[in-house]
């Protein structure tokens, strides 16, 4: 992958003279794919699916071309089994309430998701009285499968685990989770927000009954998801939303659901949303994800190698870079997270997640406020994480290390190598 050619696609990084590695949160947009939005507006402007004309047509067969692309690029069975959704999301929120879960059916999860993996269920466990389990983690934050194997039973319906965590970046082994849910009679769902974005996903092999992600986390537009729902489980499952478009007749007296994927999206759909989804995943398969996983792993060794000599600098997560995928969250002793972003931004525009980053429990379970998270992607470069180092190298030694240090760290959070006091 030629990361410079790839820069010159993204007009942020043509027209910003800062650096941007918030990339977890929402990547940046290359050329082709703002073109395609555009390309919506501005030619054929009309709602697929419904009319007969000529703009209608064309919206048709990029939603179309679109299913096809995604389960191309994801490794699925069938376009059909595609949904559009806003977000990753919307997705999870999906199954959780059409999976008619019952009271007594329990859901295993981690201590390491997403607020979106975890408030759904929460919610199913108050008003419909499922029962809530959760794996926890090993020291270092990796996976732990035996303390998954720990909590299955014959009570449980469904496994619900991150691809990929976005606060330590390690990745679950979703194949072996996969055998050990399908075991005990259990479907499973992926949160696959950071795990699709950086690497290749294969959902047949992997053998996962359900997976969203957000489209905006990997080139495309913003409020743009996807849910897979492989064969009888997504037929199987109940809308979230009803209303036009994913209905066959309807009468005074009742109504016939269309197939999936039209039955799980009621009303107009976000056409101009779709086209840059197409484009977003034209633009990953030209470059190869093997390509992008590969540049975010050799990023995340420059950044280790940059900080290690940072005074009073903590590592969330694994010491080990090679088992980060793209993410980088620390905290600086003496500097809250806001600060250390805001401080970055200032002295040389490198732009940062700061706090919890939407996964509050496994914060307060560590009893820490949050961290400061440094995110890459196919953009960014060996320059950029220089600047990084630098900039933050400024900041500690101007005003870290002010606090005295806490006598124990949690054990969750792995120290980083320091330069002695």
């Amino acid at each position: 992958m030629d990361v410079s050619e790839c820069r010159k696609d993204f007009p942020t990084m043509r027209n910003d003279p800062g650096v941007y590695l918030d990339s977890a949160c929402q990547s940046l947009r290359p050329d082709s794919v703002i073109a395609a939005v555009s390309e919506y507006y501005e030619r054929c402007p009309a709602c697929g699916g419904r009319s007969v004309h000529h703009l209608s047509n064309i919206v048709s067969e990029r939603t179309d071309e679109t299913r096809e692309a995604l389960c191309r690029f994801l490794g699925g069975c069938s376009p059909s089994e595609f949904v559009f959704t806003r977000n990753a999301t919307e997705g999870i929120n999906t199954v959780a309430c059409g999976l008619g879960l019952r009271k007594g059916d329990a859901v295993v999860t981690t201590d390491m998701e997403h607020n979106s993996n975890h408030v759904p269920w929460l919610q199913m466990r108050d008003h419909a009285g499922i029962r809530l389990r959760r794996s926890v983690s090993r020291p270092d934050g990796t996976f732990d499968m035996e303390s998954l194997k720990g909590q299955m039973g014959k009570d449980v319906k469904l496994v619900s685990v991150t691809h990929c965590s976005n606060v330590t970046g390690c990745t679950v082994p979703l194949r072996e989770v996969a055998e050990v849910a399908h075991d005990a009679g259990a479907l499973v769902m992926v949160d696959g927000a950071q795990g699709a974005p950086h690497m290749k996903v294969d959902l047949e092999r992997l053998g996962v009954n359900f997976y969203s992600l957000s489209v905006h986390k990997m080139l495309g537009p913003s409020g743009m998801g996807v849910l897979y729902g492989a064969g009888e489980a997504l037929e199987a499952l109940r809308p979230l939303h009803y209303g036009g478009g994913m209905v066959g007749m309807v009468t005074y007296d009742g109504a016939d659901l269309a197939p999936a994927p039209e039955r799980f999206e009621a009303g107009l759909q976000d056409f101009a949303g779709i086209f840059g989804t197409k484009a977003a995943i034209g633009y990953l398969e030209r470059v190869g994800m093997e390509s992008v996983e590969r540049h975010d792993r050799e990023l995340m060794g420059r950044i280790f190698a940059e900080t290690e000599d940072i005074r009073g600098l903590s590592v969330i997560g694994p010491a080990d870079p090679g088992l980060r995928s793209s993410v980088f969250s620390f905290n600086m002793e003496g500097l809250g997270s806001y600060d250390v972003a805001m401080m970055l931004d200032s002295v040389d525009g490198v732009m940062i997640r700061s706090g919890m980053h939407c996964a509050h429990p496994y914060f307060a379970a560590n009893g820490v406020d949050g961290g400061a998270r440094a995110s890459v992607y196919l953009y960014n470069n060996a320059e950029d994480i220089a600047r990084f180092g630098s900039a933050l190298r400024r900041i500690a030694g101007s005003f870290g290390g002010r606090r005295p240090r806490t006598p124990a760290r949690p054990a969750r959070f792995s120290a980083h190598r320091r330069s002695p006091s």
